[in-house]
């Protein structure tokens, strides 16, 4: 579960503001139908933070539904540790397979904040969790000696780790750094997109993947190049999605993968919750061209 493609979908909003049910099955039931290793159910992607208790436990329900076996990995991440642990409870009620938590926070945490919250949530587990290390987003960056006792923690899994250096003899570093420190136990997964290849080439488990959840063939096609040890293929792939990192660099990858399934007709033109705007028309037109000049449209 913890190994290859982990592809996460949008939860889309319907024009009422609640989530657009049957579009989320559809996309879910389009990753599975792809053969991604795993599906992020509410993930950064999925807009987990906008979303209410209520609308978070359907949602882990309908993917766990619509995944046909693929495992469906959770997010339950949340300002307070009581709402974490209520996600948590929702997801593994729903059968979700394993949870992924990053420290969400109004006010700045401290280590000893990030290390309490995830002891509470992991001695309340059944189901394995991924650390999810997102600076962006979080504001919160963690140290390796924090890696280090998280992974000793019951339950913990994985690690989300962010971008690794470009240099790929430093990059290898980095991932045999991680590895020295953590329990064989404790797999090692890549995220931010555009840097996917070099963490999967430097030896990462897995790709956490914003395109895979629009796009699961190219991120499919990626990771099992770089699991065959086909490197420079991989990377040539990569390079030739460049333009798509550079909209990811300047918009976002949520504003842009939501603009994308729209514009697939897989969700309905406005899919966000609000106040999150999404690209505008201009925007829009130069994302339709650079999907039809990649050939993603099929």
């Amino acid at each position: 579960m913890f190994t290859g493609l982990s592809a996460f979908p949008l939860t889309p909003v319907a024009g009422n503001g609640g989530v657009d049910e049957r579009a989320f099955a559809a996309l879910v039931r389009r990753l599975a139908a792809a053969g991604v290793d795993s599906i992020g159910a509410l993930g950064s992607t999925g807009s987990y933070a906008y979303l209410t208790r209520e609308e978070r436990a359907r949602v882990a329900r309908l993917a766990v539904e619509h995944a046909d076996g693929v495992p469906v990995i959770v997010g339950i991440g949340a300002l307070r540790t009581r709402h974490v642990l209520q996600a948590a409870e929702d997801a593994q009620n729903a059968g979700a397979s394993g949870v992924l938590l990053a420290p969400v926070s109004y006010q700045p945490l401290t280590d000893e904040d990030v290390f309490g919250l995830f002891e509470e949530v992991t001695a309340a587990l059944s189901v394995p969790l991924v650390v999810y290390d997102n600076p962006r987003t979080t504001h919160f960056a963690f140290t390796d000696e924090l890696y280090a006792r998280l992974a000793r923690l019951p339950r913990v899994a994985a690690l989300k780790i962010p971008p690794l250096p470009a240099d790929p003899g430093s990059a290898r570093a980095r991932v045999e750094h991680l590895r020295r420190l953590l329990p064989d136990t404790v797999a090692v997964g890549i995220s931010g997109d555009a840097a996917a290849v070099r963490g999967l080439n430097a030896g990462c488990d897995a790709w956490y993947s914003v395109l895979a959840g629009t796009f699961p063939e190219p991120a499919l096609a990626l990771v099992r190049a770089a699991q065959a040890g086909q490197h420079r293929w991989a990377e040539e792939e990569s390079r030739r999605l460049q333009p798509l990192w550079d909209l990811f660099a300047r918009h976002g990858g949520l504003r842009v993968v939501a603009a994308a399934a729209a514009h697939l007709g897989l969700t309905a033109h406005r899919n966000l919750p609000l106040p999150l705007r999404g690209l505008d028309a201009e925007e829009r037109s130069h994302l339709a061209t650079v999907i039809e000049r990649l050939r993603l449209h099929t």
